[in-house]
Parts: structure tokens; sequence; C-alpha cells
């Protein structure tokens, strides 16, 4: 079944080439803010983070943008029949071609990360996964020109990936304002990133998540998270 169901909305996965996945469960439920009005999700895939935001966040209104028409298809049809309809826009163009007229309070992303890496021979799933050299500086940089002055970029990255970000961004005047670690478990490094950019200075808050207790069993930590949004919690 290509359809994944949630407490409050359901997401169909069909022609996604990037399937629901850990790293965007994550972001959807920790990428955080006092009270967002407008939420700007790039590379919104299947809809899911958008989803998500659009239950934590009941007064806001969340946009969406992604570049493959499929997937902009699919996510729009996940919007149409959610309970948050009405809080809810997908337009599919590419990131760099986005000129809204407001600013964003809140901006996520779970982006695509392997930076000159070998492309998949899937052509679509390729585009999802794999970002050209210039992809973080653009996303930055295209960030931060949408951002609302006490606005927050929240993004999900391998470590790598994340220490790039984090030096572009200070080349914008961003801050660097939290890193959560994300480990399979105690005994794993950590495979992932959630971080926080913001404008003006701030001090770093820094925190470790593990996902698994033991082989299949998620830690109190994770089930608690995803409890608002999981069937199984």
């Amino acid at each position: 079944m290509s359809i994944f169901k949630f407490k409050q909305f359901e997401v169909d996965q069909a022609g996604c080439a990037m399937k629901i996945n850990t790293d965007g469960v994550l972001i959807g439920a920790m990428a955080n803010h006092n009270a967002p009005k407008t939420i700007l999700d790039i590379g919104t895939g299947t809809g899911v983070i958008a989803l998500m935001l659009a239950q934590r966040f009941p007064e806001s209104h969340i946009y969406a943008v992604e570049i493959d028409r499929q997937a902009a298809e699919t996510a729009s049809n996940n919007f149409k029949v959610s309970v948050f309809n009405e809080r809810l826009t997908i337009n599919h163009v590419a990131i760099e071609q986005y000129n809204p007229s407001a600013q964003f309070d809140l901006i996520v992303s779970n982006p695509p990360f392997f930076v000159n890496d070998l492309k998949n021979e899937e052509v679509r799933k390729g585009i999802a996964r794999h970002a050209g050299e210039d992809f973080f500086r653009l996303l930055i940089e295209k960030s931060n020109s949408l951002l609302a002055d006490d606005g927050q970029i929240w993004l999900v990255l391998p470590v790598k990936q994340a220490d790039d970000v984090i030096a572009i961004a200070s080349q914008y005047h961003l801050s660097f304002a939290e890193r959560i670690n994300l480990h399979s478990d105690e005994n794993k490094p950590t495979f992932r990133q959630i971080i926080c950019l913001k404008k003006g200075e701030t001090s770093l808050k820094e925190s470790d998540f593990y996902i698994y207790k033991s082989i299949k069993e998620h830690t109190q930590a994770y089930q608690l998270l995803l409890k608002d949004f999981f069937l199984a919690y």
C-alpha cells in the first residue's frame, strides 16, 4: 500500500521518488518557533512535513514548493483531502524561482544532500537525493531573503553537509542557534543533524537524540516526540 496513515491525516506516496522517511518525520516534529504565522516547506515531496507542521501550528499557513511535477501533484492531493487543506498551499517550482509576496516565520527543509556523489540510476530519485555544488549556497541565500526578521530556518542533514551549511550561513549573517545530533542508538555515532539558523546573535543550544533503545524498540523520547502523529503510540 502506498498510503501512510497518521492520527490526523494520511499521506499517499504514489508517484513520489522519495518516500516518507525518518529524517522527514523527525524534522517535522522538531522544527520549532514560538508562533509562526507563515511556514515554508522547501522540497515537500509527499507533503508529510507540511502536514505535520499544519497539525502542530494550527494558526499558521503552510506554503510548500516542489520541483518534481509528479511529487507536487501527489502533495497537492494529500493537502486537499486533509483537514488542514485551507491552510496548505503547494507550488510546483524550483526554490530559486519562487518569489512569494510574504516572508516566512519558519522555513523547513529535508533537502537533497549527496553533493558530488554518483547520480542515482533513477533520474527522479537522483534529483530528490542529490545536490549540486551550488545547491546549499542557493538554498541559504534564498531562505535568508524569504525569512522574517525573527524567523528560523530548520534543516536536516548529514554531519559534513551540516558543517558546510553552517559555514555558508555565517556569510549571510545567519546565526547557528541549535543542533540536534541524531543517533540510531547510544552506541552509534551521529548520522544526521537537525540544525536551526536565525537572524541576529544567539547562543548555541545542542542536544543528542536517540531513535532506538534496542533492536526494533524505539526510545521513549522517540515515542513521545511522535505520539501525536503515529498510530502505534
